[in-house]
């Protein structure tokens, strides 16, 4: 599992010709540092100089502890999804019954495969709420972390959308290609967003 690792093997196994762990497993990375650095500004902004907000900062930081292993798990699924989809395109396709079985396979092990990514979409979104209303009230010493959460998230929501994209090519049912498309619309949205949420920051810091 990719939480259990460290840092270096981890970047050693990314770094290997192999197939997995990939840019979703990088991206979901991603997003579970955004999260850690949302926590941290909040548990930074508690204390008698910030007694108005310490309840929203306690629920931000409780929130952003939650998504940590959250997106962990979405990075070890990703993995896992993709090897499902190699391993499909692996099968035999010597004669019409195998090649339907290998078609088959691969539309099911694709379709599976998109699940990580839209999870991980909506992981980087709620990342970026939650930098947005922390960038209001968030300890001026530190918050410039929470534009680089946000900068995190849009990352790592900007590779799920890429590998949506991939997936809605090679998948033939055109009820998920539009749940798929749809899933994509949500990141456009959040990627301007994380943007906002940066801009806001920046005008803080200068101010």
């Amino acid at each position: 599992m990719i939480g259990s690792e460290t840092i270096n093997d981890y970047l050693e196994r990314l770094s290997a010709r192999e197939p997995t762990p990939g840019g979703g497993a990088a991206g979901a990375l991603h997003a579970a540092q955004g999260a850690a650095l949302i926590a941290m500004v909040a548990r930074y902004t508690t204390g008698a100089k910030y007694a108005e907000h310490e309840h929203r900062s306690h629920r931000i930081a409780a929130r952003a502890d939650e998504i940590i292993p959250a997106a962990l798990r979405v990075a070890d699924e990703d993995e896992s999804a993709f090897a499902a989809v190699i391993a499909a395109y692996r099968l035999s396709s010597t004669s019409p019954a195998e090649r339907a079985i290998r078609t088959q396979a691969i539309q099911e092990a694709t379709v599976a495969a998109a699940a990580p990514p839209q999870a991980l979409i909506e992981l980087g979104a709620e990342i970026i709420e939650l930098g947005r209303e922390l960038a209001e009230f968030g300890n001026p010493n530190v918050i410039s972390d929470v534009a680089a959460a946000s900068e995190a998230a849009r990352a790592a929501i900007a590779t799920a959308a890429v590998t949506l994209d991939i997936n809605i090519s090679a998948i033939t049912d055109q009820q998920t290609q539009a749940e798929l498309k749809e899933a994509v619309r949500r990141a456009d949205d959040a990627r301007v967003s994380a943007q906002t949420v940066s801009d806001r920051v920046r005008e803080k810091v200068a101010a």
